[in-house]
C-alpha cells in the first residue's frame, strides 16, 4: 500500500510539473488560466446555478487540456524539425485550431450562461 501511495504522490508530482512548465513557458496558457480565475470568480459573485457551474467548469478544462495537447504536439514537432516532413508546420496550425475552436464554443457559453445575470445586475446598478 505505502508503494503504491509513494508511486501516486510521484504520478501527482510529474503532473504537477508539468502544469508549472505550461504556466511558465506558454503564454496562451497563462491567458486562459487568467480568464478561468475570472470566470470562477463570477459563478460565486453571480451565484449561477448548479448546471451552469459546471458547464463552465467543463468548459475551463476543455480549453486548458486543448491548449496542453497543443504544447505536447509542438514538442514533438519541434523534436522532429519541419524539414523532416511537409506535414510539420500543418499539425502545429491544426492543434492550434483545434485550441481556438474550444475557446470560441467555451466564450459563447460563457456569454449565453452570464448574460442574464449580468444584464439583471446592470438593471439593479442602473436603479440605485
Amino acid at each position: 500500500m505505502e508503494k503504491e501511495i509513494g508511486r501516486f504522490k510521484k504520478s501527482l508530482q510529474h503532473a504537477l510539473d508539468g502544469i508549472k512548465y505550461a504556466i511558465s513557458h506558454e503564454k496562451n496558457f497563462r491567458i486562459e488560466m487568467l480568464i478561468a480565475i475570472f470566470v470562477i470568480f463570477l459563478i460565486f459573485f453571480f451565484k449561477v446555478k448548479n448546471w451552469e457551474a459546471i458547464l463552465l467548469i467543463l468548459m475551463i478544462m476543455w480549453v486548458l487540456v486543448a491548449e496542453l495537447i497543443n504544447t505536447v504536439m509542438e514538442r514533438i514537432v519541434d523534436i522532429l524539425k519541419p524539414r523532416i516532413h511537409p506535414y510539420a508546420r500543418l499539425i502545429k496550425d491544426l492543434m492550434a485550431s483545434a485550441v481556438l475552436i474550444s475557446s470560441v464554443v467555451a466564450i459563447m457559453v460563457g456569454i449565453i450562461i452570464f448574460y442574464p445575470y449580468a444584464r439583471d445586475f446592470i438593471i439593479i446598478l442602473c436603479f440605485f
